[in-house]
């Protein structure tokens, strides 16, 4: 139950940085965002653990570089972008299309018990949440845009769903290869800065203002992004893998956009109504029908340290 919690924490954290990362997009490029919230998080992570990790085989070095240029580099880059093209909410709709490219990357490798009716079930039934809220939220029976720029967005969330997947098995390699997960999660930020850093220089635009940072508003969302919905929830994502798994962890992110939903409401101010209610009743109805027999499973097995 502890690393339940800690998942739930962590998609929960995420899906209030949709409406963080939207605000700062008013003084801000999506490269800028991503370089700054990842220095922060980086540099959040060295006071934590100065040492530097020390590498079992010099090999596994490559499950850290693909891990950074996926989960942090790739991932926020096409998610970023996207929500420049489409709204939040149907970024956050389809990026939590994850959990499914998980359990078929999860068969391509030989666990075929990732997939199963329970499985499918609740899949469908978090998606037709996702829909009711993502409506809701929008006050239009067009969620989906179909306008050149929208379907583009719509590509990259696309994208960025099946890249969070693969970087959720990478960091179940790393922590099944016993690696700490604070120590394992700083060096993957620093692969993902590796790839971050000249790409943000090439295509981010000149470097943002001194009076974007002097905004109250702007520092309290970038160190929000930084400090806890990238360093801290990184590391408890990583944990959450290690002792769970990819494929029920990343199940987790079907509540990503209720909570972005919510978030809305109660920050933004935008209105509450039954769409949105029972969007979110369908998604954790759709979230614990993909998890009962993982979860099941899980009490009877003692978790890999």
């Amino acid at each position: 139950m502890r690393y339940h919690l800690i998942a739930l924490f962590t998609v929960f954290v995420w899906g209030i940085t949709f409406v963080s990362t939207k605000v700062l997009l008013a003084d801000f490029s999506p490269f800028w965002i991503l370089l700054l919230r990842f220095a922060v998080g980086f540099l959040g992570l060295c006071a934590l653990r100065p040492r530097i990790l020390t590498l079992k085989e010099r090999r596994h070095e490559l499950l850290f570089v693909a891990a950074g240029a996926t989960g942090v580099a790739a991932y926020f880059l096409m998610e970023n972008i996207a929500l420049q093209w489409a709204t939040a909410t149907a970024v956050g709709v389809i990026v939590a299309a994850a959990p499914l490219f998980t359990a078929l990357f999860q068969v391509i490798l030989g666990d075929r018990s990732a997939l199963n009716a329970r499985f499918f079930l609740g899949f469908v039934v978090a998606m037709m949440g996702l829909f009711a809220v993502g409506l809701g939220s929008t006050g239009t029976v067009t969620l989906l845009c179909l306008d050149a720029a929208s379907v583009l967005g719509y590509l990259l969330a696309l994208g960025a769903a099946v890249v969070w997947a693969i970087y959720s098995l990478l960091v179940k390699r790393i922590g099944d290869l016993g690696y700490e997960t604070v120590a394992a999660t700083k060096r993957i930020f620093l692969w993902g800065l590796v790839f971050i850093v000249p790409v943000t220089l090439l295509f981010g635009g000149s470097i943002p203002a001194a009076s974007s940072f002097a905004n109250p508003a702007n520092t309290a969302n970038l160190l929000f992004l930084g400090a806890v919905a990238s360093a801290a929830c990184f590391v408890t994502w990583g944990a959450a893998v290690k002792h769970l798994g990819a494929t029920t962890t990343t199940a987790y992110i079907y509540l990503v956009p209720a909570i972005t939903a919510t978030a809305s409401i109660l920050i933004l101010g935008e209105p509450l109504n039954a769409l949105i209610v029972s969007g979110i009743a369908l998604t954790i109805v759709g979230l614990a029908l993909s998890q009962s027999k993982k979860t099941k499973r899980a009490s009877v097995r003692r978790p890999t340290v």
